[in-house]
């Protein structure tokens, strides 16, 4: 789909959608699309778009139609291509490659609706890449959140699960490596205690007499709460009140099998239990005289409950609470700090267009620093510029407009000290002086083309057409210097502009500069 836009004049803003088929264009109501612009013939071109092609064809105008600054009677347009009518430059743009159109204002530029959406084509590199996705494909699944519940709520339970994650991520691995610690500890305490058993009865474990083994000292150690001494079959050899039953309980089992399957292992087995228990398994060898080898005889397998575990678990605790309160208050005060500080830039807005509304302010001024917000306060001044036009338009006892005249002057006794080329245009972009040097530059003399717009006077169109967009964006912009680049006489130039505005806050005159690119 292809459309206009008014890129400059007084139509400047303005979109006209093209349909397929023949899209007439003049002054006349009757056309596809009217232009009610003196200057403009009542049927001044026509535009016939097909499928992704665009043709256009100049009905006889008048003033004729230029396209790129060339006058044309029939021409294919491109996407991007700029048509010049009297006191008015459209641009074609082709909607479905999501170009941003050329709709500059002081601070930024306007883009295309369907690229605002969905983002258009991802850029190439991958930092850009990856913060398209996120922006365009993360972001939008909060964004549908942000439609059914207030920002700040949203705001505040992602900071509540930040500070969850946070301390989580950070306290647990540190608590697991305590934790891991204290385990090794206590197999080392139970492989000591299998040794020992070993040592004491190394008679006894020779001749496989496990009735003859001595354990009576593992029931006083702190911190066991029960213990097996069985042979490899099973049978229970210690305590004396379990002889000869077999092993039942699922740690005890869990200890055999990996004695059975790990008959020469040296190892002692830990195992958490529940109930802050830890469970320590290791096998019992003895010398075989027979054999000349020492041989698993056993396995000694021991419940530990140690205060000291249950004393680390209470410590764990008690940090993870006391990191969590702590987070919890630094998280209230960054919600707070956060969003005060976004909300500021905001409240001054609305309280300026307030103002703004109530007569007492101009334009919108940005105190704080907030880059996104400035495309916003920039449209917003556009609107109130435009509503102070309307009003002044509709006011019959409003007195006369107030004379450019003595700006003109103004702007044109700067003009005489400035070195370079320079050149001052009227209220309505007519040209008012130019120096020796610009009508050099420009290609044409003060005396020819004082009074007369820059758009007649200029034979590159598309230079007029820079210096009247630099022009608005000035006046849009309370005056504030504008500037851009073009070519004259094959070499770049800068472009600045300034302008004077009116008591009535109407663009009065402007000066225009040149420096020539390095």
């Amino acid at each position: 789909m292809y459309k206009l836009v008014a890129i400059a004049g007084k139509i400047r803003g303005d979109e006209f959608v093209l349909e397929d088929g023949d899209n007439s264009l003049g002054r006349d109501e009757e056309n596809n699309i009217c232009i009610p612009i003196q200057g403009v013939s009542k049927r001044h071109m026509n535009i016939t778009v097909k499928d992704d092609s665009c043709y256009l064809e100049d009905l006889g105008s008048s003033n004729g139609t230029f396209l790129n600054g060339k006058v044309v009677n029939r021409a294919t347009l491109e996407n991007g291509d700029k048509i010049t009518l009297p006191d008015c430059i459209l641009q074609v743009v082709y909607v479905q490659e999501k170009k941003v159109i050329i709709k500059q204002r002081a601070e930024g530029s306007d883009v295309d609706v369907e690229e605002y959406k969905t983002g258009g084509t991802p850029p190439g590199p991958l930092p850009q890449k990856i913060i398209w996705f996120f922006k365009y494909k993360v972001m939008p699944i909060f964004h549908g959140l942000n439609e059914e519940y207030e920002w700040h709520y949203m705001f505040g339970i992602f900071i509540a699960i930040f500070s969850v994650l946070a301390i989580s991520l950070t306290i647990f691995p540190v608590l697991e490596d305590s934790k891991k610690i204290l385990l090794i500890e206590t197999a080392k305490r139970g492989g000591h205690y299998a040794d020992q058993v070993a040592r004491i009865n190394n008679r006894a474990l020779e001749q496989k007499r496990l009735d003859k083994v001595d354990t009576n000292f593992i029931k006083s150690e702190d911190g066991v709460r029960d213990f097996r001494l069985f042979d490899l079959e099973g049978r229970i050899v210690r305590p004396i009140e379990k002889l000869n039953d077999y092993v039942m309980d699922p740690f005890f089992v869990t200890a055999l099998n990996w004695a059975k399957a790990n008959k020469e292992s040296r190892q002692v087995k830990a195992v958490p239990l529940s109930d802050g228990q830890i469970g320590i398994a290791k096998q019992i060898f003895a010398f075989n005289p027979k054999m000349g080898i020492e041989e698993s005889v056993g396995v000694i397998a021991i419940r530990f409950e140690p205060t000291s575990l249950k004393v680390e678990a209470a410590k764990s605790r008690k940090a993870y609470l006391e990191s969590l309160a702590t987070t919890a208050l630094v998280a209230i005060f960054f919600f707070g700090f956060v969003y005060y500080l976004t909300i500021r830039p905001i409240e001054e807005m609305r309280y300026q267009l307030e103002e703004a509304l109530r007569g007492t302010r101009k334009n919108l001024e940005g105190t704080y620093l907030m880059s996104e917000l400035k495309p916003l306060r920039n449209s917003i001044n556009t609107i109130l510029q435009r509503m102070r036009e309307l009003s002044n338009e509709g006011d019959e006892d409003m007195e006369e407009e107030e004379s450019d005249i003595e700006y003109v002057r103004s702007f044109y006794e700067i003009m005489q000290t400035v070195n370079g080329p320079a050149m001052v245009l009227d209220s309505m972009k007519n040209v008012s002086h130019l120096n020796m040097v610009a009508e050099d530059l420009v290609g044409f003399r003060e005396s020819a083309s004082q009074g007369m717009s820059l758009l007649d006077v200029s034979r590159e169109k598309g230079f007029a057409a820079t210096v009247i967009e630099l022009c608005d964006n000035s006046a849009s912009a309370d005056g504030a210097c504008q500037k851009g680049e073009y070519e004259l006489g094959g070499i770049p130039h800068t472009v600045s502009v300034v302008t004077l505005m009116g008591r009535d806050s109407f663009a009065k005159s402007y000066l225009i500069t040149f420096a020539q690119e390095e």
